[in-house]
Order: structure tokens, then C-alpha cells, then sequence
């Protein structure tokens, strides 16, 4: 799981399995493959670099 900050400052925890789409517009929303939206705080490449490390984690075990 990945986390993230939501707009009003709530931190949750994302599957990036279902990760579908990252935008910016200017907001980061966050597509999901079951069709949920989300708009966080962290930018695209932030994302991008979380799913990474997250990947990295579980494969290198």
C-alpha cells in the first residue's frame, strides 16, 4: 500500500494494484480501476516514485 494525503489532510493508504490513471489538473487525481476518483495532495511524480518504491519493496524480498 501506498499512502497518501487527501485534500483536506487525511492520510489513507492506496492499493497501487489499482492504480489505472494519474492527472494533474491542476489537483492530482488519482483513477482507480474499480472507477474511483481520488484528488490528493501529492503531485504525479510523486506518485510515480511511491509506486516505484513500493514495487522495489515487494519484489526484492
Amino acid at each position: 500500500m501506498i499512502e497518501v494525503t487527501k485534500l483536506n489532510g487525511v492520510r489513507i493508504l492506496v492499493n497501487p494494484d489499482l492504480i489505472e490513471l494519474v492527472e494533474e489538473t491542476p489537483d492530482t487525481v488519482v483513477t482507480l480501476t474499480t472507477g474511483r476518483r481520488l484528488i490528493v495532495k501529492e503531485s504525479r511524480q510523486d506518485i510515480r516514485d511511491l509506486v516505484k518504491s513500493f514495487r522495489k519493496e515487494i519484489f526484492s524480498d
